[in-house]
C-alpha cells in the first residue's frame, strides 16, 4: 500500500444527532453519524482524492464497529486504528437547532479507547513518504499518553521535512485550567509550520485583538503561515508572500455550525497540497466551511471534487 499523503491522529467518536428540537434530555430520537475533528479532516481530504492515514483507537463495541466501517467507506487508511477490548468508544450527543444557532453538545469520552493512545501506537514505518502531518489541540488534551504520541509524531515530521499544520480547536473542558490550555496550545503552535486559529481563539491564545497582530504573534514564534478564520467574513492570511483578507461565501440558511472549522481546514490543506497560494487555499477553506454549515452532521457537507467546484461558484461576501 502506498504511503499516505497526509497523516492525522485523534479520537473518532460516534455522534447522535437529535431529530427534534429541544433540550437533549427531552429528545427521544437521534440519528447516528461520525464525529471528531481529525476524522472530519481525514474524511474531507479523502473525498477530494488524497490518501489519508489515521491513527486512533476505538472500543470493541458497536460504536467502534460503526466507526471502522465509516473509515473503510470513506477510503481512509486505518492500518493504525486499533480496536481496544478494555476501553469504550467515545460518543457525543448534539441538539437540533432549526434557527442555526450553535447546538448543545454533551460528550461521553472520559476513559475512552482513544484517550489511551500512546507512543506504542506509532506506525512502525514512521512518516516515510508522508507529505503532511495535521494535529489539533483536541488530541494533545486527551491524556498524557496521547500527548506523548503526538509529540513523537511532530518530532518525526520535523526530522523528515514533513509539513505540520495545527488547528488549536479549543476544548476548555479537556484542560485543567485556562492558563494550562493557553500555555499548552501555544507550545504546540510553536512547533507547526501552519497555524489556523479562529479569531476568538487567536485573541485568547495570544492576547492580541486584530487578525494582523495575531498573525504577527505566530509568525514571530516560528510559523511559516497563519490563517485566521473570521466566520462569514472570510479569513485573514499571512506568510512571507504577504497578507490579505479573503472573502467568505454567502449562505442562505445555516443548519448546523459544528464541523465548519474542520471543513475550512480541509479546504486549506487540500489547496496547499495542490500547490495553490495561501490566499487561494483560504478561499477554498471558506467555500467548504460555508457548505458544511448547510448540512446536519459534522462531515455530511464535506464535498467531492465536483461539489467543491460548485461551492466555489457561490457569490462571495466581500468585507
Amino acid at each position: 500500500m502506498s504511503a499516505p499523503h497526509v497523516v492525522t491522529v485523534g479520537e473518532a467518536m460516534a455522534l447522535l444527532v437529535a431529530q427534534t428540537p429541544g433540550p437533549l434530555a427531552a429528545v427521544e430520537h437521534f440519528s447516528r453519524t461520525s464525529a471528531g475533528a481529525e476524522l472530519n479532516v481525514a474524511t474531507g481530504l479523502s473525498r477530494l482524492g488524497w490518501r489519508v492515514g489515521y491513527i486512533s483507537r476505538v472500543g470493541q463495541d458497536p460504536f467502534g464497529d460503526y466507526l471502522l466501517a465509516t473509515l473503510d467507506r470513506e477510503g481512509i487508511d486505518r492500518r493504525h486504528v486499533q480496536a481496544d477490548a478494555q476501553h469504550p468508544t467515545g460518543f457525543m450527543l448534539k441538539s437540533c437547532e432549526p434557527d442555526g444557532h450553535d447546538p448543545q453538545i454533551a460528550y461521553f469520552r472520559r476513559g475512552s479507547a482513544a484517550s489511551h493512545l500512546g507512543p506504542e501506537d506509532l506506525p512502525a514505518e514512521g512518516l516515510q513518504g508522508v507529505r503532511w502531518l495535521h494535529i489539533t489541540g483536541i488530541s494533545v488534551a486527551l491524556s498524557d499518553s496521547v500527548r506523548a504520541l503526538v509529540l513523537t509524531l511532530v518530532q518525526q515530521a520535523r526530522a523528515a521535512g514533513v509539513f505540520v499544520s495545527f488547528d488549536p480547536n479549543l476544548r476548555p473542558r479537556l484542560w485543567p485550567s485556562q492558563t494550562a490550555m493557553v500555555a499548552g496550545l501555544n507550545d504546540w503552535a510553536a512547533q507547526a509550520d501552519l497555524v489556523m486559529p479562529g479569531l476568538s481563539e487567536g485573541q485568547l491564545l495570544t492576547g492580541q485583538t486584530t487578525p494582523h497582530d495575531i498573525a504577527s504573534w505566530y509568525l514571530d514564534r516560528g510559523a511559516q503561515q497563519v490563517v485566521i478564520k473570521l466566520g462569514p467574513q472570510g479569513a485573514y492570511v499571512a506568510d512571507a508572500a504577504g497578507r490579505t483578507t479573503v472573502p467568505g461565501f454567502q449562505v442562505s440558511r445555516v443548519v448546523d455550525t459544528v464541523g465548519a472549522g474542520d471543513g475550512f481546514a480541509v479546504g486549506v490543506l487540500s489547496a496547499l497540497l495542490d500547490g495553490q497560494s495561501l490566499a487561494d487555499a483560504a478561499l477554498r477553506g471558506n467555500a467548504i466551511g460555508a457548505r458544511v454549515v448547510q448540512f446536519v452532521g459534522d462531515s455530511e457537507g464535506l464535498p467531492n471534487p465536483e461539489q467543491l467546484a460548485a461551492a466555489l461558484q457561490v457569490p462571495r461576501r466581500y468585507c
